[in-house]
């Protein structure tokens, strides 16, 4: 697998120890995730937008309405796209070095935008990327939903990674203060899930979706 490239916008000037050229930890950092967020210029200002996304080989896939000006404006510009997991409070003994844990992934790039199959393929892997296995279940787009909807293709050609695990970094003369340190670890977790009430009788939980409960 090809390493990140290495360039002036993903290079880290500040703990690039915490750094990783591996394209495998970017895929695992991406795969973890369900929501990004979306930077770009519109009408000359800055905005930074949540969205879903899929991942599916070195692409990233965006989408929203194509009544959402921002997404129409990202194929004329490079845009910037970011996805964080917050693993843990770092509680230190001196306030300077409390910190968090974290996983975090940047993309620079001009994407695409997509229409036909591609804009299809686009769809399945933002939607397996929130719920694996709905693809195959659910009903499919009509071509009116199908052009109500805008579907953006970022490339994963420059992106960075920083990583910090562990625990707090005191200072040596702060080892001896009678005040706790440690890590308070963070999780995210899916819970029961809750059916619609318009539901039909009889018709259960899918397994692919109650695997994600109990996983």
């Amino acid at each position: 697998m090809n390493p990140l490239s290495s360039t002036a916008r993903t290079r880290l000037g500040r703990y690039p120890e915490r750094s990783s050229a591996d394209r495998s930890v970017l895929h695992e950092i991406l795969d973890d995730g369900m929501i990004c967020h979306l930077g770009l210029v519109v009408n000359g200002s800055p905005r930074v937008l949540p969205t879903g996304y899929g991942r599916l080989d070195d692409t990233l896939y965006i989408h929203g309405s194509t009544g959402a000006s921002s997404l129409m404006e990202g194929p004329a510009q490079d845009i910037c796209v970011t996805v964080t997991h917050l693993d843990g409070i770092v509680l230190a003994r001196s306030l300077f070095h409390h910190s968090i844990n974290y996983r975090s992934a940047v993309i620079y790039g001009t994407p695409r935008l997509l229409d036909g199959d591609d804009k299809l393929t686009g769809l399945r892997a933002i939607t397996e990327q929130l719920a694996p296995g709905q693809w195959d279940v659910a009903r499919r787009p009509t071509r009116k939903e199908m052009a109500g909807v805008t579907v953006l293709a970022l490339s994963l050609d420059e992106a960075s990674v920083k990583i910090r695990q562990g625990p707090p970094s005191d200072d040596d003369p702060d080892h001896d203060l009678d005040v706790w340190a440690g890590v308070l670890p963070v999780h995210q977790a899916f819970g029961a899930p809750d059916p619609d009430p318009l539901l039909r009788s009889g018709i259960p939980v899918p397994g692919h979706i109650a695997r994600r409960v109990t996983s």
